[in-house]
């Protein structure tokens, strides 16, 4: 066999390997409108709201952005890469403040499409409360909720 015809079947076998079985793959917008269809994402006002009612703000904007534009008062800032170990009540590494699966989570993005993608893991994780801020930590900015400097 041609070492062309090898690097073809290497690569399906990778795509094959990567798609699950009977699953065409997709765009990311269109993966945002599935994984968003499962779920009820807040406005600013709501998530403001909820944060007072005990909710769990969970910022995952890396720190240039928490630089230049601050901080939510009160949010947990968790990098994104860290956040399913951080927030899984049972890990050997979460948070305190992961106190169990019925905790209301809100998290937070730069501009709520990052976000989304981390609640549908979280929810994999059993973390059924979890939302996003829609429009993210801009929006929030925007409403003229507080903001506090890095």
């Amino acid at each position: 066999m041609s070492a062309d015809r090898n690097a073809n079947r290497n690569d399906e076998a990778l795509k094959d390997a990567s798609t699950p079985v009977g699953t065409a793959p997709v765009g990311i917008d269109e993966l945002l409108e599935r994984v968003r269809a499962g779920y009820d994402r807040i406005g600013p006002a709501e998530a403001a709201t909820a944060a007072e009612a005990g909710a769990l703000l969970v910022d995952i904007r890396y720190a240039a952005l928490r630089d230049r534009d601050g901080l939510i008062p009160g949010a947990l800032v968790v990098e994104r890469n860290e956040l399913e170990w951080r927030l899984d009540p049972r890990g050997s590494h979460r948070a305190t403040e992961a106190v169990g699966h019925d905790l209301r989570i809100v998290v937070i993005c730069n501009e709520g499409y990052a976000s989304s993608l981390a609640v549908a893991s979280l929810r994999q994780l059993g973390l059924h409360r979890a939302t996003d801020l829609i429009g993210g930590f801009q929006a929030w900015r925007a409403a003229g909720l507080p903001v506090a400097s890095v």
